[in-house]
């Protein structure tokens, strides 16, 4: 019977991440190859940006459809938008806007690492230089077009007043003076925080990118660290689209029986991580405060939306599952589904991970892992947005201003996802390793049966 060596070979496997060869073609090559991977990313996170912003109506909007387009881009990478108006020397207009667009976020973060991963592909070991040198290549790109996006996202547009009645004091006191300086709003983007964060945004995106990646190369340092990092960090990445996945579906069948489709759709291609992240953070008995105040708010469900106008005008509501389930009995439904889905990722983790590895490391492994998703993820559902028109200095007038806050409490949730991902990863673990005893048991049984009828073997 032959036998088959177990040890490692003692020639470490080549290492790849730079063409052999000339200098200037190996430098040529990585820098067509990040430029294929900023291209890809930003055209997805364009296209994906243009239709949530059609479906919301901003098409109609007076000349400032590619300066929108330009901002959200913006935002979605990590950069900063500033609201800012004028109303002449009578009036003032204030404005504050923090929101992430996530659809737009996601869908470039996985455009852009899906292609800087491709040349590491089918290799065991990347060389350190030549890793750092295609991340640096990617990054300086993306912060070239960044920077190109920042100029061309700004714009103002007219604020109008209506027709003054006897209802509005706004229009019987100052609507004419008002009227008179033609009173505007505008956004645009702030240049060094846009940089500043996109820097952050990229390095994240490629880091996340080599961390989830089961198959692309690392350098041979980091090869030691991959069993423990890799399956908890991919399980990580299924559960967060597993949630956008269940809400595109849910968000399709809304489209399809209950109308206002073109809102949903809104929702779907510009909010719909923002929602599903929420419910997954609510699920695990997360929670978030805020408002919705004013005419106007931003893409999102009604139910989320009744919750945030259900408070004092002064005060934050609580968002959490018993809020929900207070406007629609549906909302307990999360508990359950992230129960399954959580438990779901602790079982690919251990299933991915060696088998030697025992129930309590899967159980640290995910608990650690789930934690530092939710502290990652919790802030990006941040969103502040206000804009207001004030009189001499006098408040927001005659029904002007508006407001949207909603603000996650992230160490309530990074402490419940701790304790979510030890459960888990502890149940995960023990499922795993009763499916491989019964893979052995029944490779075990048939090997004893080709036994029996060849003794001679």
């Amino acid at each position: 019977m032959d036998r088959v060596s177990s040890r490692l070979p003692t020639t470490p496997p080549p290492a790849t991440g730079t063409p052999g060869g000339d200098p200037v073609r190996a430098g040529l090559r990585i820098a067509g190859q990040a430029l294929a991977a900023v291209a890809a990313g930003y055209a997805a996170m364009a296209v994906t940006a243009a239709l949530g912003l059609w479906a919301a109506g901003a098409a109609d909007l007076p000349g400032g459809f590619g300066a929108v387009l330009a901002a959200v881009v913006v935002m979605a990478s990590g950069g900063q938008v500033e609201i800012a108006g004028s109303a002449g020397s009578l009036a003032g207009t204030q404005g504050e806007l923090t929101a992430m667009p996530l659809t737009v976020t996601l869908v470039g973060a996985l455009v852009t690492g899906a292609v800087f991963l491709r040349p590491l592909r089918h290799h065991a070991v990347a060389r350190t230089g030549a890793l750092a040198a295609r991340a640096a290549a990617v990054t300086v790109l993306w912060l070239a077009v960044l920077a190109v996006l920042s100029g061309v996202a700004r714009h103002d547009f007219p604020i109008s007043l209506g027709t003054p009645d006897a209802q509005t004091p706004l229009g019987d006191l100052f609507g004419d003076l008002l009227d008179a300086v033609n009173p505007t709003v505008g956004f645009r983007a702030v240049l060094g925080p846009t940089l500043g964060y996109g820097l952050l945004w990229i390095l994240g995106v490629l880091l996340v990118a080599l961390l989830v990646s089961r198959r692309s190369a690392l350098p041979a340092r980091l090869l030691r660290h991959q069993e423990a990092v890799r399956p908890a960090a991919s399980a990580m990445l299924l559960l967060l689209l597993a949630y956008v996945a269940v809400g595109l579906v849910i968000g399709l069948v809304v489209a399809a029986t209950k109308g206002h489709a073109a809102q949903t759709f809104a929702v779907l291609l510009l909010g719909l991580p923002n929602v599903s992240w929420l419910a997954l953070g609510v699920g695990i008995g997360g929670s978030w405060e805020g408002r919705a105040d004013g005419p106007f708010g931003l893409p999102m469900p009604q139910v989320l939306d009744a919750v945030l106008r259900g408070g004092n005008s002064s005060d934050l509501s609580t968002v959490d599952l018993s809020s929900l389930a207070a406007q629609d009995s549906r909302a307990w439904w999360l508990l359950p589904v992230a129960a399954v889905l959580v438990l779901a990722a602790g079982y690919v983790a251990a299933v991915r991970s060696p088998a030697r590895v025992r129930p309590w490391q899967h159980a640290l492994r995910l608990g650690a892992a789930f934690a530092l998703t939710m502290l990652v993820v919790m802030p990006l559902t941040l969103v502040e947005a206000r804009v207001g028109l004030s009189l001499l200095g006098i408040g927001d007038l005659g029904g002007l201003g508006a407001e949207v806050v909603l603000r996650p409490e992230v160490w309530r949730t990074v402490g419940l996802a701790l304790l979510w991902g030890l459960a888990a990863g502890f149940l995960g673990g023990l499922l795993a390793t009763r499916a491989r005893h019964h893979g052995e048991v029944s490779v075990g049984e048939g090997a004893g049966e080709r036994k029996t009828s060849d003794p001679t073997s």
